[in-house]
């Protein structure tokens, strides 16, 4: 099982994402609300995996998984994405996302992503 960090803007979305993970027996080692933040706590916490939401306010998710990367070049990030955002996907897989997830989650489908990604 992974240790992960949750950084999302939205507080409904962190706590359904929450409850997915660990009812898998995931830890999630700490949440951020904002890039910036997460790229503080991965700092500090050094999670396994980052959940990183692309549209938040001060820092978006592309930019702290840049942040992230410089950082520590082999992070594990998985973006989560809503619908309309493929030019930003395809700007984080190029800047080094391991996979994404796309809202409204299903379960199946966030698991799989992290098992797949924990594997890598």
């Amino acid at each position: 099982m992974a240790n992960i960090l949750i950084v999302d803007d939205s507080r409904t979305s962190r706590k359904i994402l929450r409850r997915i993970l660990e009812e898998a027996e995931h830890t999630i080692v700490g949440e951020a609300v904002n890039g910036e933040e997460g790229y503080l706590k991965y700092q500090e916490l050094k999670p396994d995996v980052v959940t990183l939401d692309i549209t938040m306010p001060r820092m978006d998710g592309l930019e702290a998984l840049r942040l992230i990367k410089k950082y520590d070049a082999n992070a594990t990030a998985i973006m989560i994405t809503a619908a309309g955002q493929k030019e930003k996907m395809i700007l984080a897989i190029k800047s080094g996302a391991a996979d994404f997830i796309s809202k409204p989650y299903e379960p199946s489908d966030v698991l799989g992503v992290i098992d797949k990604c924990i594997k890598a």
